[in-house]
C-alpha cells in the first residue's frame, strides 16, 4: 500500500467557499480522493484553517494551503504506507510542527489524511467502514436533523443556531431518515400556516423562517411533530444546538431577535425551562466555548436530565475534551474532523469520550461537500450518533444515503436508536 503521488486541487463547498481536495494513488493502482469542508460558526480553539486573504474569492481562497499540499505534503508521504493511518497523521503533524497546524493548514492536512485513508481501504478491497472496524457488524448512528435553522446558518433570523429532530424510536436507520422527512415537510406546513415564508433554505438544509423567538421555533417544531402522526418524546424527540459561542457579547449572550440579553446563569435557567416545557434529549454548546463557570453550572443543573454536548468548548480537542473530563463538564461531544485536521486525533477523541462514558456524536460542517465519508467514520468509529443537516442539499443527503445502502447491503447492520442518548435521558 505504499502511497506513489498525493495532488491536490482548489474545490467549492457547498456554500461557494474555496476549499482543498486531494487525490493519493498507491503504488498498486488504488486511488482515494476527499474534499474537506468548512465551517461558518467555528470557535478560536480549532485548528488553523489556511485562507490566503486578498481579493480573491474574498480572501478565502487555498492556494497556499495547496503549494503546502505541492511541496510539503506530498514529499512527506510519497514512499509511505498508505495503511498505517497512525504513522501518516503523526508524520503531518511533525511537519507541520505547530501544535494547530498553523504553519501548513488543517484544510491541507486533512485532505490528505482522508485520502489516505480511502486510498487504503481500497487498496484492501473493503469500504471505509469496514477498514476502521474489519471485526466489527455495522453500528448505524441515530441521526440528528436539522429542522429550523437560525444563527450563523441562517443569517440571524432567530438567535439558536439549529433546532433538530431526533427519530429516537426508530426501529431503523432507514425508518429513522423517513420519519425526519416527514417531521421538516409538516414543520414546513406548521410554518407556512403561519404566514412564514417556507421555500428558503438555510445553509445545513434547514427551514430558514423569520421568528419572533426561540420559543416560537420549539413551538413549530413540536407541531410539526404532531402534525406527522409521530409521538413526541417517544418516536421523536428535539435536540437543540444554541452555538452560545456566537451570542457572547461582554459578560452575557445577546438574543437579538429577542432584543434581551442573559448572563450566563440566566441562560442556564431558559434552557432549563425549555426541557421542562419541551421533549429535548440534546443541548448543543449550551454556553460559550471559554465559560467555564456556565458550563459546570450547566453541567449541574442540565446533564442528568439531558444530553450535553460541548462543540466549540472541546473543539475535537484531545487535551480539551480531557481536561473536560477532568472538571466534570459536559456529557458529550461533539467530532468534526476539520477542527483538529487529522483522521488519527479525530478518532482519539472518540476513543476518550467513550472511555469516559461521554456520548459522541460526528459532525458535519455548514459548508460541506458531496463526499461521504464521514458516514463511513460514523459506522466505523460507532459514534452512535450523527448530525449533517437536513434531509434537503445534496451535499447533506450523501451521507444519509451512503448510510442507507450501508443498512441495505448488510443485514446484520444494528441501528443504534435511543440508545445511543443513554444514560443522560430516559
Amino acid at each position: 500500500m505504499t502511497i506513489e503521488d498525493v495532488f491536490g486541487w482548489e474545490a467549492l463547498d457547498s456554500r461557494g467557499t474555496p476549499t482543498v481536495a486531494c487525490f493519493v494513488r498507491l503504488a498498486g493502482g488504488s486511488e482515494g480522493e476527499a474534499i474537506v469542508p468548512s465551517g461558518a460558526s467555528t470557535g478560536s480553539h480549532e485548528a488553523f484553517e489556511h485562507r490566503d486573504g486578498g481579493e480573491r474569492y474574498g480572501g478565502k481562497g487555498v492556494l497556499g494551503a495547496l503549494g503546502a499540499l505541492r511541496d510539503e505534503i506530498r514529499p512527506a508521504l510519497v514512499g509511505r504506507d498508505a495503511s498505517d493511518q497512525e504513522s501518516i497523521d503523526t508524520a503531518l503533524r511533525a511537519l507541520d510542527g505547530t501544535s494547530d497546524l498553523h504553519r501548513l493548514g488543517a484544510n491541507a492536512v486533512l485532505a490528505a489524511s482522508v485520502a489516505c485513508a480511502l486510498a487504503a481501504a481500497r487498496s484492501a478491497g473493503l469500504p471505509l467502514w469496514q477498514a476502521l472496524a474489519p471485526d466489527e457488524a455495522p453500528l448505524l448512528p441515530l441521526p440528528m436533523v436539522n429542522v429550523i435553522s437560525g444563527g450563523a446558518h441562517a443569517g440571524g433570523m432567530i438567535d439558536v443556531q439549529d433546532f433538530l429532530v431526533v427519530p429516537a424510536g426508530a426501529s431503523s436507520f432507514g425508518e429513522a431518515i423517513e420519519w425526519a422527512v416527514r417531521v421538516r415537510a409538516a414543520t414546513a406546513e406548521v410554518l407556512r400556516s403561519k404566514g412564514h415564508v417556507v421555500s428558503l433554505v438555510a445553509d445545513e438544509g434547514g427551514l430558514a423562517a423569520q421568528l419572533p423567538s426561540n420559543r416560537a421555533a420549539l413551538d413549530a417544531l413540536l407541531a410539526g411533530i404532531e402534525r406527522s402522526g409521530l409521538r413526541p418524546g417517544d418516536e421523536a424527540a428535539i435536540a437543540v444546538d444554541v452555538a452560545a459561542t456566537q451570542l457572547v457579547v461582554g459578560n452575557g449572550y445577546a438574543f437579538a431577535r429577542e432584543q434581551r440579553t442573559l448572563r450566563a446563569a440566566e441562560l442556564v435557567e431558559q434552557l432549563a425551562t425549555w426541557i421542562d416545557d419541551y421533549p429535548i434529549v440534546s443541548i448543543e454548546d449550551a454556553l460559550g466555548e471559554d465559560d467555564s463557570a456556565g458550563w459546570s453550572l450547566a453541567t449541574d443543573r442540565l446533564a442528568r436530565r439531558i444530553q450535553l454536548v460541548g462543540d466549540a468548548l472541546f473543539a475535537t480537542s484531545p487535551d480539551r475534551l480531557r481536561a473536560g473530563i477532568h472538571d466534570g463538564i459536559a456529557n458529550a461531544v461533539l467530532v468534526k474532523p476539520n477542527q483538529v485536521g487529522t483522521l488519527t486525533d479525530a478518532r482519539r477523541v472518540v476513543e476518550i469520550a467513550r472511555a469516559a462514558g461521554y456520548a459522541t456524536v460526528l459532525s458535519a460542517r455548514s459548508g460541506e461537500t458531496e463526499d461521504a465519508w464521514l458516514a463511513d467514520l460514523a459506522v466505523g468509529w460507532r459514534t452512535g450518533q450523527l448530525k449533517v443537516g437536513s434531509t434537503m442539499r445534496a451535499e447533506r443527503t450523501a451521507k444519509w444515503n451512503r448510510l442507507l445502502r450501508i443498512e441495505a447491503e448488510r443485514p446484520d447492520a444494528r441501528f443504534a436508536g435511543r440508545d445511543a442518548l443513554a444514560p443522560f435521558t430516559s
